[in-house]
Formats: C-alpha cells, sequence, structure tokens
C-alpha cells in the first residue's frame, strides 16, 4: 500500500488495522520477563498492558485507561510535549509488577482493586491546535465510551477542553464539575490575540462548553501576572470557586480540600481533575515553562489527589505541563507519574468502599501501634 501523502486533507491518517495480523481483542501485554526493574524492556506508564482499540478497552473491562496528549503548540513555552514520553520512561527503580505495588498510606493495592491500562497517544497536528484537540477528544471519548476513566498526560493545559468536553458529551455539561489545581488562574478570554491556549482554558469551558461556574473550583493560584481586577471580578461573578494560596497559608490545606470536595460535588454527578504540575513549587517541581515559587510541596499534593479521587465521583483526571527538559534531575517527572500512582490510589480506595474522609490505614498512620505486644 503507498504511504499516505503529509501533505494531503486526510490527516490523522490512521493505520490501516487490517495492515496488523488478526489478534484477540483486550490488553496486550509488553513484558517478556516478569520481576524486571523499570529501564528493562518497552517503556508503558508503570510498566502496564497496552489497549489500542476500543474493543481492547471493552474486551478487557478497564477501570482506567492512561493516554497521552503530547501537545505543547497552545503555549510559549514548549517541552511539555515530551511530558507523556517522560511519564512512562523515567520511573527509577519500581519493578514491572505492578499488581505488588501498595500504597503505603493506605494498604490499598490500586492495580489488584482495578484493571489499568495504557491506552497510547493522541494524535497530534504540529500545525493546528484546533485539529489535535480534535483527536485528543475523539481518544478520551473512546475511554468514557468504554465505561473506564481516561488518565491524559499532557502536554499542555489546553488539552483539559476536548477531555472534558467528551465527558459533557456522556453526562451533561450541567452534571459536571471540574476541580483544577494550578498555579495560575487560566482564565483569560485571549492571549495576545489567540483563544485557543493553556492560558484560557477555565474561558472556554465557561463559554464554549457551557460549564457552570459553580460547577469549577480552583485552587493554588498564587502568580502575580493573573487575574487583573476585571479578571477576578470576572471570575466572581460566575460563581467560580477560586482559592488562592493565600487562603491555603491562613487555614491550612487539608481545611481547603475539604471545600474542594464540597463544593465539586454539591450539583454535579461526575467531576474531573485537572492538575497543572506548576502548582508545585519549583523546589519539587522544576520541569515546567511557568514555573511560580511558594506552591505546594510534593508530599501535600500526593496526599490531595488520592483524597480527591477517593472522596469524589472523579470521572476523568489529567496532569499536564510537564516539562522534562527543564528538570535534569527527573524530579518532576517522577513527582507527576507518582501523583498519577495515588490518584488510581484513591479510584481504588472508593471502589472498595472505604468511605470515611482523609482516610490513612489506622496502623501505618501510628493510630494504631505498629509492634504488636506479646
Amino acid at each position: 500500500m503507498d504511504s499516505p501523502s503529509t501533505t494531503g486533507s486526510g490527516w490523522p491518517y490512521p493505520v490501516d488495522p487490517d495492515s496488523a495480523p488478526p489478534r484477540k481483542s483486550g490488553p496486550i501485554s509488553l513484558h517478556r520477563n516478569d520481576n524486571q526493574p523499570a529501564y528493562v524492556g518497552i517503556p508503558t506508564f508503570m510498566s502496564l498492558p497496552v489497549c489500542l482499540t476500543p474493543e481492547d478497552l471493552v474486551a478487557g473491562q478497564v477501570d482506567v485507561a492512561v493516554l497521552g496528549a503530547p501537545v505543547d503548540t497552545s503555549t510559549g513555552h514548549r517541552g511539555a510535549a515530551f511530558g507523556p514520553r517522560a511519564l512512562r520512561a523515567d520511573e527509577r527503580y519500581l519493578f514491572n509488577n505492578t499488581a505488588d505495588l501498595v500504597n503505603s498510606s493506605t494498604r490499598v493495592k490500586p492495580f489488584t482493586e482495578l484493571t489499568v491500562v495504557d491506552y497510547g497517544d493522541a494524535a497530534v497536528d504540529l500545525w493546528s491546535i484546533e485539529n489535535t484537540e480534535r483527536t485528543v477528544g475523539q481518544v478520551v471519548g473512546e475511554v468514557v465510551a468504554a465505561g473506564a476513566v481516561p488518565v491524559i498526560m499532557g502536554g499542555d493545559h489546553s488539552v483539559m477542553v476536548p477531555s472534558v468536553r467528551a465527558l459533557a458529551e456522556k453526562y451533561g455539561n450541567g452534571k459536571l464539575a471540574v476541580v483544577h489545581f494550578d498555579a495560575h488562574p487560566d482564565c483569560h478570554e485571549e492571549i495576545y490575540g489567540h483563544t485557543k491556549t493553556h492560558a484560557t482554558t477555565i474561558w472556554r469551558l465557561v463559554h464554549e462548553l457551557g460549564i457552570p461556574g459553580r460547577n469549577i473550583v480552583q485552587a493554588g493560584i498564587r502568580t502575580p501576572g493573573s487575574p487583573d481586577n476585571q479578571l477576578f471580578n470576572w471570575m466572581r461573578k460566575q460563581g467560580i470557586h477560586t482559592h488562592f494560596m493565600a487562603e491555603i497559608e491562613r487555614i491550612g490545606l487539608s481545611a481547603v480540600v475539604d471545600k474542594v470536595i464540597d463544593e465539586a460535588t454539591e450539583h454535579a454527578d461526575v467531576v474531573y481533575v485537572s492538575l497543572d504540575i506548576d502548582v508545585v513549587d519549583p523546589a519539587y517541581a522544576p520541569g515546567t515553562g511557568t514555573p511560580e515559587p511558594g506552591g505546594l510541596t510534593s508530599r501535600e499534593i500526593l496526599t490531595t489527589f488520592r483524597r480527591l479521587c477517593h472522596e469524589m465521583p472523579v470521572a476523568g483526571l489529567d496532569v499536564v505541563e510537564v516539562a522534562p527538559h527543564l528538570d535534569p534531575g527527573y524530579l518532576t517527572a517522577t513527582l507527576a507519574r507518582r501523583v498519577i500512582l495515588e490518584s488510581i490510589s484513591g479510584l481504588a480506595m472508593r471502589k472498595t468502599g472505604i468511605s470515611s474522609r482523609n482516610y490513612l490505614h489506622p496502623v501505618a498512620s501510628g493510630e494504631i501501634p505498629f509492634a504488636r505486644k506479646g
């Protein structure tokens, strides 16, 4: 078969499924050997099996599908397109036996409770954010249609819009809440004349997707560049729940997370959670294009996202703005991957029926003495 023209109008040129040998639908393990360190073998997220088609997702009864949206054409600071590759490949030491992994704070084994796969990447058009948003939405929609929770590895923050759109099409824009952890409000109508950027996502959720402002919750905002008074007042008028870092300083992160959970679930049936890695202080996550000092710590973000995915009906999640070339020490990619692992642990906790808020295993937390007497 002739190769497709790279200048034609048929983008994204999907691979002909008949060009590969026939196989039974379902997750595909890429392991040749078990009990191997992370740097051995073909990298997938957490060494998980791969699904390539919607039929694979359905046949595998997949609960969670991790997928990449390697796009950074909507930002002035390029490099986030390499985030998904880094999140898959930069694990330093964990072995490939994911079923053996246990969450140290809750003693839940996330990959035993849930069937989790890597669903590959959405197609990317290097010259068109519009085209790329379409394919990101399509792939996320395939995961949603299969009854699984999509976990999107960015890429820049523009990927939130097509991802939320895919969920809104299933659940209804009034029944979906968006929880947004970020150093920046991302509420601009346009940036230098451009409306589809990583800084206009919240505006687009309200005006393009019709997500009610009362269903949008933000936390961690602290940049001196935004919002100005006009945007500040627009956010308040829309009913957006914005928790600045000043509030976290005043009452503590745990209390703010309590408010985030209550606000997100007040009117919505399901929740989409979005993490811009720059909500974390650059001392812990320097690999991002718009670092802002004074953010959360690694421990705080891990605990927070486990709580969010445990205590809310999360139907989708993204982790974005990881720019690995800016962090030669791998800290940012390692942290972003562990945020996803903690989030999946939270989903597993919810499935097992753990109901208490801010749950910790009583022995692991020291509530019950670790050493047995007698």
